[in-house]
């Protein structure tokens, strides 16, 4: 079973495309709203893992200062702006559309960070510490920023939103460090790490497929009465995308060294779309699987061009120095 869902989860690029194609089914083929009370548990089981592998204390060490200042500037002062502008030039009619490009760019971080950067040669510490701050800063103001930005077209408490952000992020955080702290204490650092840990990413992968494929079935019949719902989802994120990627680039080839440029690309690219994904579907009510609808379709990009932009480092920062082989058997993937 471990051995199939790690398989799964470094096959994102075909795993989710093709629970996308099964939930679409699925809902033409019957009634999809039994499904919304599956919503609460794969939530749960797609969060929690990740916050047993997080390594929190990482926050207070130093060395990076430049490149955590300049990815949180990009994660906060730049993205969320850049999404709220490309939503509202492809969905200003759309309020729910907008909202889920708002919220796949609020949210920045995730394991898979840490895993590109290591893949990439980058700085990893760098990475897991750009994956805590940004995972902790982004879940603090999502509420904030959908209120300014979309207040007056969506129906938003944001005391509700708040609450399921405590519910989605804080609560399994705190149950996943005291499940690490007590697997440690219990069978030793070296055992968490090599076996126990790497099983948790599976887990959580399997929480995120669980979610898209009930996004994508209450959506179905919407899709199916307007299929070119699709390639207008997807236009706008490969925007914000490329031009994600493209300022990141330039910033940490002029400001910053090799490690931790490419720890910065990535710490501000990838974007944490499974608490994204959590947030619309569990705060917005049933109007919010138009924004889940989009942020299942930012999965298919992000993965597919972090993939291609490991195979570009070596031509944009340099060859990396050898230092050894990185295997990310800790990082979680979201």
């Amino acid at each position: 079973m471990w051995k199939i869902l790690q398989t799964i989860s470094k096959n994102l690029v075909l795993a989710i495309p093709t629970v996308m194609i099964l939930g679409f089914v699925s809902g033409l083929l019957g009634d999809a709203a039994w499904l919304k009370n599956l919503i609460v548990p794969f939530t749960f089981l797609m969060v929690y893992p990740m916050m047993v592998t997080l390594k929190i204390n990482q926050v207070f060490s130093g060395g990076d200062l430049k490149a955590q200042i300049v990815t949180q500037i990009v994660n906060f002062a730049i993205v969320p702006f850049m999404a709220f502008g490309v939503a509202w030039i492809f969905f200003r009619d759309q309020p729910y559309m907008m909202l889920g490009i708002v919220l796949a760019g609020l949210v920045p971080t995730s394991g898979m960070t840490i895993s590109w950067t290591g893949f990439a040669g980058g700085n990893v510490a760098a990475a897991v510490k750009m994956t805590v701050i940004g995972l902790t800063l982004g879940s603090l103001a999502t509420p904030f920023y959908v209120r300014s930005l979309l207040g007056a077209s969506i129906e938003m408490d944001v005391s509700a939103v708040f609450s399921q952000i405590a519910l989605i992020v804080f609560l399994p955080m705190a149950l996943g460090y005291a499940t690490q702290r007590l697997l440690i204490r219990v069978y030793g650092q070296k055992t968490f790490a090599e076996r126990l840990g790497p099983r948790f990413p599976a887990l959580s992968t399997l929480g995120v497929l669980g979610i898209v494929f009930i996004a994508l079935a209450l959506k179905a019949r919407t899709i199916m009465g307007a299929p070119a719902m699709l390639l207008q989802i997807l236009a706008p994120l490969a925007i914000i995308y490329g031009v994600n990627f493209a300022l990141s680039t330039v910033l940490g080839r002029i400001i910053l060294p090799r490690g931790d440029a490419i720890a910065m690309v990535y710490g501000t690219v990838m974007r944490n779309l499974s608490i994204a994904l959590a947030v619309a579907i569990n705060a917005f009510g049933s109007q919010g699987s138009d924004a889940a609808l989009v942020v299942a379709m930012a999965y298919i990009i992000q993965v597919q061009s972090a993939a291609w932009y490991v195979k570009l480092t070596d031509r944009l920062f340099g060859p990396a120095q050898p230092k050894g082989i990185f295997t990310p058997q800790t990082a979680s993937r979201s």
